[in-house]
């Protein structure tokens, strides 16, 4: 694929220095919303629908919100990319409630997919794993370089923050595309070229272990970017398995990551109880700063997160749909095989 030679002219190119925190990407939900939510939780239990393989769009009605959903739909998909959600009264309902709650909202803006080999629609990002790098990222405790995920948008509930730590950090991929062709246009070609990613134990029996194609950092297709960012998962397979990766290939992912970390480029924020995040994972790489637990189980990081991929299909090169699969990470039996025979720190 020939690289983009001109920047990236769009509202998701932002810069965290030019935004006014997070109060810009913020809405506060009010007594409608907070209605409209539970109207449909409860219809879902009504009807019997609690599973979440069989909830869709059309079985969480928020007929009564449609105009801002559509608001926020924009602001996702051709606004800045990046949506806070204020204020879901956690206390006022039971955890159940709250999970039928989260993934009905979610499938507004996507088709829940699964998150791992276990298949699950709505993950728990709870910390079983210590340090521990040997585990997926979203259970242990470390930190997280920037990364993308494997969906189309991302959604993050917190249900109780950290004792200490667990700084979320959002920026902009086209912005940091925009400075790296400001500034070192010599490494733009490796981004485009693209990279195998490690399975880290999660490919379906008869599978290589590491990804058919190479995926490019970014790619465009019919003028629309999707950017993938995964670089412990690079690092791994070339590790593991020799597979090339020059001098070059080697600075451009640097400084990709390098100017994603300038205070300048990012955005910091806790999210607290009761608040939640939705952002387009094609455009908006994220990461998190380590955290400490508290002793008390009932105050422990706990926050709920939902892969979404377009109802209608994300436009995209073949590389891209074949990373993020049609329904997530594919799994069997319900039973993880999770990598665990390296020392390295990985992403989502």
């Amino acid at each position: 694929m020939t690289p983009r030679l001109k920047a990236y002219d769009h509202p998701a190119a932002w810069k965290g220095s030019g935004v006014q925190g997070k109060d810009e990407f913020a809405v506060d939900l009010a007594d409608k919303h907070i209605d409209a939510f539970a109207h449909a939780v409860k219809k879902l239990k009504t009807d019997g629908k609690t599973e979440f393989h069989d909830i869709g769009r059309h079985d969480f009605n928020l007929e009564g919100i449609a105009g801002d959903l559509t608001d926020w739909q924009h602001e996702i998909v051709d606004g800045k990319g990046l949506l806070i959600l204020r204020g879901f009264p956690v206390d006022a309902f039971s955890t159940e409630e709250i999970e039928l709650m989260w993934l009905g909202l979610g499938t507004h803006f996507g088709r829940p997919v699964s998150q791992s080999a276990m298949g699950e629609l709505l993950g728990h990002v709870v910390n079983v794993g210590g340090q521990d790098a040997r585990e997926r990222a979203y259970r242990n405790s470390r930190s997280l370089r920037l990364h993308t995920d494997r969906c189309d948008t991302v959604g993050m509930f917190a249900l109780q923050p950290a004792e200490t730590g667990g700084l979320s950090s959002y920026c902009s991929a086209l912005a940091i595309y925009n400075e790296m062709l400001r500034t070192r246009p010599d490494l733009i070609e490796p981004l485009w070229k693209g990279f195998h990613l490690h399975k880290f134990g999660e490919e379906m029996p008869g599978e290589p272990p590491y990804s058919k194609v190479p995926v490019p950092i970014i790619s465009e297709k019919d003028d629309l970017p999707t950017v993938i960012l995964m670089r412990g998962y690079i690092d791994m397979a070339v590790e593991e398995f020799g597979l090339p990766f020059s001098d070059q290939d080697r600075e451009a992912m640097d400084m990709f990551e390098e100017i994603g970390a300038r205070p300048e480029f990012k955005l910091d924020f806790i999210l607290e109880r009761g608040e939640a995040t939705l952002f387009n994972n094609s455009r908006i790489l994220h990461r998190r700063t380590a955290f400490q637990d508290s002793d008390i189980p009932a105050k422990k990081r706990h926050l709920m997160r939902l892969w979404l991929n377009d109802w209608d299909g994300r436009v995209a090169v073949d590389a891209v749909s074949i990373h993020k699969g049609d329904d997530g990470i594919p799994h069997q039996d319900g039973k993880s095989t999770y990598y665990a025979n390296r020392n390295v720190q990985v992403s989502g």
